[in-house]
């Protein structure tokens, strides 16, 4: 089956230069872009009734973009200045960058990781006397608390905003050759919005192991997956199979 049409669960790219936007050129296809999940946040009295108070904390661990939004989201609804004292540890150079919309960087104790969560801890255990608070969402990787408590310090996760099921009802009679997943929460949103969705000739594409448990544990056919050593990206995966049924 030659592949024509994808739909990716997520918002569109915003850069000129996306690599989706490359395939959609070289292979000829249509990519639709649309969110299965979004965030909302929660209140400031939700976080208070979490035992959290803001002023008992020295360091922030924010693991994404919206970890920053919603922790400054919530310091301004609780009138809570955020001193200048304040340490901030970043899972990645993105979000890192990010947070610039916030604080004035060069004049911030700013500790950046690579990419992942564990290649955070270095960082995280050079500063241990510290007293860490993780704004999140209600979905955080269970590698995290393993991470933390294994490092012995001083911290407390604390539900900032949640990830909540878009409404696709408006795809119901829609049909797409891909359908491309990077979390368990899309995976979750195809089967909520549509419990009786048949698979059939429909291929599946997934980013990451736990998208692609979930997957299977919900009775799909992954037929792309990403990251491999050959395709480190999802672009990739997508290309390289493409090009291998469009041309028979």
């Amino acid at each position: 089956m030659k592949v024509k049409t994808i739909l990716v669960s997520q918002p569109e790219p915003k850069v000129e230069n996306s690599p989706y936007f490359n395939l959609i050129e070289k292979q000829k296809v249509k990519i639709d872009f649309r969110p299965f999940i979004h965030v909302e946040g929660v209140s400031g009295k939700d976080v208070r009734s979490q035992k959290v108070d803001l002023t008992n904390y020295t360091a922030i661990i924010l693991n994404s973009r919206n970890s920053v939004d919603h922790f400054f989201r919530i310091a301004d609804e609780l009138r809570f200045k955020v001193p200048d004292t304040m340490k901030y540890f970043c899972q990645s150079e993105a979000v890192a960058f990010y947070l610039q919309k916030y604080v004035v960087y060069r004049k911030r104790k700013i500790y950046v990781g690579k990419r992942t969560f564990t290649e955070l801890s270095p960082l995280i255990k050079k500063y241990k006397t510290e007293k860490f608070l993780m704004p999140s969402s209600d979905k955080l990787k269970p590698e995290v608390p393993t991470v933390l408590n294994d490092l012995g310090v001083d911290w407390k996760q604390a539900t900032f905003y949640k990830t909540v099921v878009s409404d696709l009802s408006d795809l119901r009679d829609v049909y797409y050759d891909i359908l491309v997943f990077f979390s368990p929460s899309g995976i979750q949103s195809l089967l909520q919005n549509f419990p009786n969705f048949k698979q059939n000739d429909t291929r599946i594409a997934v980013f990451g192991n736990t998208t692609v448990k979930a997957a299977t544990e919900n009775g799909l056919r992954v037929d792309i997956q990403a990251p491999t050593p050959e395709t480190p990206s999802m672009t990739m995966a997508l290309e390289k199979y493409i090009k291998e049924v469009n041309k028979k």
